[in-house]
């Protein structure tokens, strides 16, 4: 291919640090003669029918009662413990008015997700099908439409399915629920345009493909790979890349393709960014690349890619971030949420990602699936690591079919995530399944042949053939090697501490533990049974850094439902609804105060682990990632030490205090840093329930409207005094007014003092008012600013 470089204003603007270069020309092109109308979410008025039969097109079209629905949307509002959860079609519809504008461009809809298996028909004619839930496919409507309206109809089914996997619902550790739970976007290109970068079904090709060959604080190379449809002949094609960090522009690189013998092009251009600010976990620096395909002075595409300039090694099987040694505390997330399944908003994503961060953690396993891609540009802003999943769990078939379907789920994940900076490692392989060494060889292939890089790197739950080793602590206590390779505690401190089988089949429990002494324990089990989670956890990450591991992951951030099981899996840091467990506060203290820990939570804190009531343990926990605590009892101080013998391997080991009777009153703990006082906490001994506090849930992103925004609201049931009244299973009247949807049943039983509802906010935030209520206390009232 003949590419012709083309240097604007003078040759050092082109593929060097741009330092207050004059480019006019090419800045003045970005604004005439722009054909190129941008994708635009289509996720609103969508009619709805489910039925629990196979329906062909035609019995769903003679289906009455549709309902009006806007995306992400579940097919099912469920239950919040689920223990028959819904399978079955889900059939939704759309009017699509043609627009004159769209004469000879072409009109494509991009599904983020879908669950499970799809088909879609336009006038009536089947144009798409797609297998996976978790992954996005594209419906190409090009040369389909006609003039006036147009009806798509979407067949969707989450039944059971032996191709995409894993087992069936009733032995599945978790749900798939269904429904069209992510965005859907109506893409209107030119023909000459940047492909999509799955729907392109190129090997490490289509859309935008960035690598970083050289990475280093003094001067980094950026490779930028563009894959263009060129089908017009005789044309140059001018492809522009602008490189800027916080809204100012540092680089700019073009190149023109001169040569339309082909139909599509692979433009590469190298780009070098002197002084980077470079991407990692305690400083998640961004850039925004801006790509634009022009011809003619016309900019005929144009495209925005966020990424981060950074470089993962491993030297001695340990981790480097940019060169620093790096240990990497995690957690594994379920993307579930109560009543909707999956069906959650871009901002809901960015909450639980905020959440996971100021806990503490700098890492998160996506289990056991591709997470949105909303939750993963989260976690590159916020500083979170990923390791990112295909589904799979606890099954593998010899059927091709099915192993050419994981296979190729592994490079289409990679193709829609490869630019976020926060991949460190790709788990294209079936969790807890033993998989023969031809189908992991497919798989590590796979990986590299989509990342061509020294820096990309496999994860697999077997030793052979993968990069990265994962493998769960109760995994390890009876089946353990020294590894040979990069190691990850998968998963630890919940199955340890349940059940006394550690092979991967989890349908053949062995003898579970007793109930207390479980990490099992929601958040209405009680102060012991807290202590006791949060005990195990503290053990259990003590215990990993005896292990050559780079990183680990506590199984599970929130508590969620499963599918083979009538209770909640409740081994989560925080309930189904987000609300704070004592072993949250445990993993925020183990985060060093100078180090970055999102909006929600930065430097110094302490935590008394105690609701300091009659029964109260006189032993206690108090978590605090300072030097030094004190706590006092109504003004008495408690005798107590940090734990290091116990706990030698953690940084921040917990402090502990006992008292030599129970007393009702104030526990108060002080924590200084420097001979300063830095933190402080109370627990106040609860009395009589008289009144509700109302709150939304801590974020600092605000409610969305007009997008299905999902977000939780808080009842808290204060005493007499105004604290905590700590009551459990506490019923709790919540009414709702004005422009939303309450999700959750409109009575709410406390956990812990606190009761929670779930509501979708519709456009006007200005007319919704909230109320709660219970008995023989005073009313409360909310209004979404």
């Amino acid at each position: 291919m003949n590419i012709k470089t083309l240097f604007i204003a003078q040759l050092a603007c082109v593929l060097i640090l741009l330092q207050g270069c004059n480019s006019s020309q090419s800045q003045s092109e970005r604004h005439v003669n722009n054909l190129h109308t941008p994708a635009t979410l289509f996720n609103a008025n969508w009619q709805f029918q489910k039925s629990d039969a196979v329906l062909s097109l035609q019995q769903a079209a003679e289906l009455e009662g549709w309902q009006t629905v806007s995306l992400p949307h579940t097919a099912n509002i469920e239950p919040r413990i689920v223990n028959n959860q819904w399978q079955g079609d889900a059939w939704y519809k759309k009017k699509i008015t043609y627009n004159n504008a769209w004469d000879g461009k072409k009109v494509i809809l991009d599904f983020e997700g879908a669950m499970n298996e799809a088909q879609v028909w336009l006038n009536g004619e089947l144009v798409a099908t797609h297998r996976g839930g978790y992954l996005p496919f594209s419906v190409n409507l090009t040369g389909k439409l006609t003039a006036g309206d147009n009806e798509l109809m979407v067949r969707l089914d989450n039944r059971d399915n032996p191709i995409t996997g894993p087992k069936p619902l009733e032995i599945l550790d978790f749900n798939m629920f269904g429904g069209i739970y992510r965005n859907v976007w109506l893409r209107v290109e030119n023909p000459t345009h940047i492909s999509n970068a799955v729907a392109a079904n190129k090997v490490a090709s289509g859309g935008i493909f960035v690598t970083y060959p050289k990475v280093s604080k003094a001067e980094a190379f950026v490779k930028v790979q563009t894959h263009i449809y060129t089908p017009v002949a005789n044309q140059d094609v001018l492809v522009q890349h602008t490189l800027t960090y916080k809204g100012e522009q540092v680089a700019l690189a073009q190149q023109i393709i001169t040569d339309n013998t082909q139909p599509d092009h692979e433009d590469v251009q190298l780009i070098t960014v002197a002084k980077p600010a470079l991407w990692s976990p305690v400083e998640p620096n961004l850039y925004q690349l801006n790509t634009q395909v022009i011809v003619n002075g016309k900019v005929l595409d144009e495209e925005s890619t966020q990424i981060g300039i950074r470089e993962f090694t491993f030297k001695e099987n340990q981790l480097y971030i940019n060169g620093e040694k790096t240990f990497l505390r995690g957690v594994n997330r379920h993307q579930e949420y109560p009543y909707i399944g999956y069906a959650l908003s871009d901002a809901a994503q960015y909450r639980d990602a905020e959440k996971i961060k100021a806990a503490g953690f700098d890492y998160v396993r996506l289990s056991h699936y591709p997470h949105s891609t909303a939750f993963m540009k989260a976690a590159d802003e916020l500083g979170l690591v990923l390791i990112d999943a295909i589904l799979g769990w606890q099954f593998v078939s010899e059927d091709p079919a099915f192993q050419n379907h994981v296979v190729q789920t592994c490079r289409d994940m990679i193709r829609r995530d490869r630019n976020h900076a926060s991949v460190l490692a790709w788990e294209c392989s079936l969790n807890e399944s033993w998989m023969e060494e031809p189908l992991i060889d497919r798989f590590h292939t796979a990986v590299h042949e989509e990342m061509p890089t020294t820096t990309t790197y496999s994860a697999g739950w077997q030793a052979y053939g993968y990069d990265v080793y994962l493998q769960a602590r109760q995994h390890r206590l009876q089946h353990y090697d020294t590894p040979t390779k990069p190691y990850v505690v998968s998963e630890y401190g919940d199955w340890e501490y349940y059940a006394m089988n550690a092979g991967l089949n989890q349908d053949a429990w062995g003898e579970l533990k007793q109930a207390d002494r479980s990490s099992r324990q929601l958040l209405s089990d009680g102060e012991k049974r807290l202590q006791q989670q949060a005990a195990n956890i503290t053990e259990a990450h003590d215990d990993n850094f005896n292990t050559p591991a780079f990183s680990d992951g506590y199984w599970v951030m929130f508590d969620y439902n499963r599918g083979y099981a009538d209770d909640l899996e409740a081994s989560g840091i925080m309930s189904l609804e987000r609300l704070p467990k004592f072993s949250y506060y445990f993993y925020q203290s183990q985060r060093p105060a100078n180090e970055q820990a999102g909006p929600l939570a930065n430097g110094h804190m302490v935590y008394i682990a105690s609701h300091w009531q009659a029964g109260s343990s006189l032993e206690f926990a108090v978590y605090s990632n300072a030097d030094k605590v004190q706590v006092t009892l109504n003004g008495k101080q408690l005798s107590g030490e940090r734990a290091t013998k116990q706990y030698p391997n953690l940084r921040f080991a917990p402090f502990i205090f006992k008292a030599d009777k129970f007393a009702a009153g104030e526990l108060v703990a002080k924590a200084f840093a420097n001979g300063k006082q830095v933190a402080t906490h109370k627990v106040v001994t609860p009395t009589k329930p008289t009144s509700i506090a109302l709150s939304l849930e801590k974020s600092s992103k605000p409610v969305q409207v007009g997008v299905s925004d999902t977000v939780f609201v808080y009842a808290k049931v204060l005493d007499t005094n105004g604290n905590n009244s700590r009551v459990n299973n506490f019923p709790v009247s919540i009414h709702l007014e004005g422009d939303a949807q309450l999700l959750s049943p409109a009575i709410a039983n406390t956990e812990d003092g606190i009761a929670a509802a779930l509501i979708r906010v519709g456009s006007d935030l200005s007319s919704i008012r909230i109320s709660a209520s219970a008995d023989k206390v005073k009313d409360a009232f909310l209004e979404i600013k």
